[in-house]
Formats: C-alpha cells, structure tokens, sequence
C-alpha cells in the first residue's frame, strides 16, 4: 500500500508519521524520505529527515526523472524521489510519504490505488499558534505558510480522509484505523498462509 499523509505547514503530517512508526511497529511501514532544496532546520538530519540538495542537484534529478513527484512549495523545492518508493512497493513493502498536496494529487494520478489522508489543525488560529511556537520560521516564514494554507484547504476533498489533529494521539490511532481497513479491503486482501494449497 502507498499511504500519503497531506495538510498545511503546522498541521502534524511529520509528528503523526513518527508516531505512528514509533507506537505500531507490527504496520511494518517504511516511511519516505523527501528532498528539499530548503535549508535543514536545527536537529535535522540528512537522508533521515529529508535528502538536502542544492538547487542545481534537485533540478538534474528532475531532468533525469528520478522523481515520483516535485513542486515549488514556500520557495524551496521538494519532492519525492521514485527509486526508494518503486523498490519498496516490488517487494510488497507499506510505504507512508509525508507530502504536500501538490505531491499528493501528482502521485494519485500515477498510484490511484493510494490511499489519501489529509490532516487539518482544528482551526486557523491553533495553526499559526503551531508555526509560532515550533521557533523554526521567521514571521516572513510564518505569513507565507498562512497564505498558502486556503489553497490547501481547497483541495482537501480529493483526498479519501480528513481527519482533524486536535489530540496526536487520537489522530494516530485513527490514522492506524484507516490502514487497518483499508489492507481488508477485498482488492487488497491476501489470504493467511494456512489457506495456500
């Protein structure tokens, strides 16, 4: 399965996919790792947090096709890059992208097996009061990931869930609800070994 976590800047895609790898180990999940052309914010790691590139090496890929998908997000570029993701779902694997809707709806088109979840703070005001306090954004920063929040917004319908993160650890367990229907799903079910003959 090819699960996308979407939703504005502030709304938890990030602390959500953590925890749910962190507290339900038997997903067995992989989780993606984007490339930005952003600068690391404190404590962010290259190739665990995302793939850090130069301009000039995230445009290369992208003349080389090496993405599932990729956008202009906040005047950085970001992106999904195909090989980890493809190899991973041949072997069977789970994989969770953490992903901005431009991405989302890019990758829908290519996986439309994929399942869409779209999370919302629960409401404008706790959103800008997330960005503030995370102290990793100028109020420039700040203002620019608000403006952009109402687009996002608009396109929250095509996705297949939305779920409101007032509480993480209610959105994480919801989250794992989802997945847990959605491998029952008959398209998607496999019989236990003990049936095979």
């Amino acid at each position: 399965m090819l699960i996308l976590i979407s939703g504005p800047s502030g709304s938890g895609k990030g602390t959500v996919c953590a925890r749910l790898m962190e507290n339900f180990p038997d997903l067995d999940l992989k989780l993606s790792v984007s490339a930005t052309t952003r600068p690391p914010r404190p404590g962010e790691v290259h190739g665990r947090d995302y793939f850090f590139m130069s301009r000039e090496e995230f445009e290369k890929l992208v003349a080389e096709g090496g993405f599932l998908e990729w956008a202009p997000i906040y005047g950085y570029f970001y992106g999904t890059p195909a090989g980890p993701v493809r190899d991973a779902l041949a072997r069977g694997e789970s994989v969770v992208l953490e992903i901005d809707v431009q991405g989302g709806l890019q990758i829908k088109e290519q996986f439309p097996d994929a399942v869409l979840i779209f999370l919302i703070p629960p409401s404008r005001k706790v959103l800008r009061d997330r960005l503030i306090s995370r102290g990793t954004d100028s109020r420039a920063e700040i203002e620019k990931r608000m403006i952009w929040v109402d687009t996002e917004l608009s396109f929250m319908f095509r996705y297949d869930y939305i779920l409101v993160n007032d509480r993480l650890g209610d959105t994480v367990f919801k989250v794992r609800c989802i997945l847990e229907a959605e491998r029952s799903r008959a398209r998607r079910f496999t019989l236990p070994g003990g049936w095979r003959t």
